[in-house]
């Protein structure tokens, strides 16, 4: 083992390995226990969505640990199962079987473009201010799923939405929960979110505001209600509403995963002249997981950059992957802890998870209108219009329009046009 990882090259051992497995499964755990809540709004079972999340986890980390040999770990990700229970399921009325088959077909994709090397190609055309922009906009969306679900944001008939009953109980412990976890984050603790999580759940059951489970290990929760069902429906994808959700899907995933495995190798020394070796590899652990998860029940699978916290601890091999996937098949044991996780312990995590992806908002070239212009309304549509689609579609739309504008056509590529006339049609045919 130690040599199929290299560790005498990557100055490392089997304790650093270790403890930087441990610290990347605390530091996404909350997913475990976030995704079925998400998803369960959707009307999936909440048990069959936390065995289905915890085993494509594990399967996407295990994969890029043995084979990729990368310290990066993947689970499905924030802001695609916003996307797929808020905008798909809730917001277009789509059954959340079909939207699972449209998450199936865009794995599918994936593997298939991976296999035949053309997500570099895809990666090289999108503009990067707009994968800032769609980063942000995720942000921004989550965030304020997040502050809806505390109560600190409500609706209100004269303004659309406003500040909420801050004294509510619930309202007051999701308040608590959020200043815990960002004086965790902020101190640099690792897994702060996870942490923030277990404590506002602690005083939640102190008080009274959250049951107490009666056992902390169960049985693994059976994945039958939702296992397959993205192929009952999926001869019902190939329509003009899915094939817009199966493409936004894609692209979201598609820049996310990019990025984070450039960031996290970066940061491992894993690059070499400015390239990944075995990208391969970890592009088709991500695609892979995808179908994986699709297949068992959860929303598009995605690398994590709380890996990032791993190799800080000092991971530099795929055994930092290895340890955290075993950690999130033991975790599956713990199903009876989901009942504590409400709104109340959720929307903290959310709403840092949404500071924590606007990080990049810096990086957008905002003296240049032809670039501000469609970053901005890809950003701000996303979380006013409750749609991660819809602010996607509109920076899309309007980038070549500014751009020819402006006189820099050369610098737009061709597949920009193409997927300007797909969000056209979007735009002219979907949206009601």
């Amino acid at each position: 083992m130690k040599n199929y990882f290299n560790f005498d090259k990557h100055g490392t051992t089997y304790r650093k390995e270790f403890i930087a497995g441990l610290t990347t499964f605390l530091s996404m755990a909350y997913i475990l226990f976030i995704n079925p809540s998400v998803l369960g709004e959707t009307g999936m079972d909440k048990g069959a969505v936390f065995t289905a999340t915890a085993l494509a986890a594990a399967y996407g980390t295990l994969f890029m640990g043995l084979v990729a040999k990368y310290p990066i770990a993947l689970a499905p990700g924030m802001g695609l199962n916003a996307f797929f229970t808020f905008s798909v399921v809730l917001g277009m009325g789509i059954p959340w079987q079909t939207a699972l088959s449209g998450v199936l077909l865009s794995g599918l994709i994936f593997i298939a473009i991976t296999i035949f090397k053309i997500r570099e190609t895809i990666i090289n055309a999108i503009p990067v201010e707009l994968k800032y922009a769609t980063a942000c906009g995720i942000g921004l969306f989550i965030a304020f799923i997040g502050l809806k679900s505390a109560g600190i944001v409500v609706s209100n008939e004269a303004t659309f939405v406003g500040l909420g009953h801050l004294t509510k109980p619930d309202t007051l412990l999701a308040i608590f929960g959020f200043i815990v976890t960002i004086l965790m984050v902020v101190r640099g603790v690792r897994g702060g979110i996870f942490y923030g999580m277990v404590i506002t759940a602690v005083v939640g059951m102190i008080f009274g505001l959250i049951d107490t489970p009666s056992k902390i290990v169960g049985s693994v929760p059976s994945l039958a209600p939702t296992f397959g069902e993205a192929f009952t429906n999926f001869d019902k994808v190939f329509t003009p509403h899915i094939i817009v959700v199966v493409l936004t899907f894609f692209f979201v995933d598609f820049f996310d995963t990019a990025g984070t495995i450039m960031a996290v190798a970066s940061q491992a020394g894993i690059m070499k002249e400015n390239k990944l070796p075995r990208a391969g590899r970890a592009l088709l652990a991500d695609s892979s997981a995808i179908v994986v998860g699709a297949t068992l029940g959860t929303s598009s699978t995605t690398a994590y950059i709380e890996s990032a916290s791993g190799v800080a601890a000092g991971g530099r091999t795929g055994f930092t992957s290895v340890v955290t996937g075993l950690f999130l098949l033991l975790a599956l044991f713990f199903s009876p802890l989901l009942v504590v996780v409400t709104p109340a312990v959720t929307a903290p995590a959310l709403i840092v998870v949404g500071v924590l992806m606007v990080g990049v908002l810096g990086k957008i070239e905002w003296e240049k209108l032809e670039i501000a212009v469609p970053a901005f309304l890809t950003i701000i549509a996303m979380p006013l219009t409750y749609s991660i689609a819809t602010g996607i579609a509109l920076g899309f739309v309007m980038y070549p329009v500014t751009m020819l504008v402006k006189g820099r056509a050369k610098e737009i590529h061709p597949i920009m046009y193409v997927l300007f006339v797909i969000f056209v049609c979007y735009f002219a045919f979907l949206v009601e």
